[in-house]
């Protein structure tokens, strides 16, 4: 009788063998990305309206440096010149600007001018030396319903202070980001909180 032996294919032979399996599908399907995106716009959603207090705060805040810059800017500029330099509120329409419609409405922003005859208005022979656009939706109103500030020669401006209101556009100075900026007749700048709102000195 013969005796047939079985022998396994060498290694090499079996470690050549690849089991074929269907290539994995990658990125994301349409549908996928439409789910992702709506849960996005409905988590977006719900997140603005805690975002409308910090995003007022931080315009008040950049008007209050601006005007502060501003007001330091035309005192040092004065007594450099011997006087004869003023701030001017920008008229409405400014850079599409629709708020600052009265004299106290300084809404839309400000700039320093070099004021030869010290009347408060600028001719066309005199230089704007700074300009200052108030960001959006914010309410500045100056306590005196004025449209301009003089510097004289030694830096003072006329009357015992000047006072601004800073507020979020359509509320008022009782609002959590609201803030005041006062001036006395020397120079001393120094900002207030809603409860001490309006300056009464400076």
């Amino acid at each position: 009788m013969q005796i047939l032996h079985y022998s396994s294919p060498p290694r090499s032979q079996r470690n050549n063998r690849k089991t074929s399996s269907p290539q994995a599908t990658q990125g994301f399907t349409v549908i996928e990305l439409m789910v992702v995106v709506s849960i996005v716009a409905i988590l977006l959603a719900l997140a603005a309206p805690s975002f409308s207090p910090i995003i007022e705060r931080w315009r008040v805040q950049q008007t209050i440096k601006g005007l502060e810059s501003t007001l330091y800017f035309a005192r040092s500029e004065a007594i450099k010149r011997g006087g004869n330099v003023s701030i001017r509120k920008h008229p409405t329409g400014t850079d599409g600007c629709l708020l600052a419609s009265g004299n106290a409405d300084w809404d839309c922003g400000w700039f320093v001018f070099i004021d030869t005859n010290s009347n408060g208005v600028q001719d066309a022979d005199e230089d704007t030396l700074q300009s200052f656009n108030t960001p959006p939706n914010i309410d500045v109103t100056r306590t005196a319903t004025s449209a301009s500030i003089q510097f004289d020669r030694w830096g003072r401006v006329s009357g015992p202070f000047i006072g601004f209101s800073l507020v979020p556009h359509g509320k008022n100075i009782s609002d959590v980001a609201a803030r005041g900026l006062c001036m006395s007749s020397g120079g001393r700048i120094r900002t207030i909180k809603p409860e001490d709102m309006p300056c009464t000195s400076g």
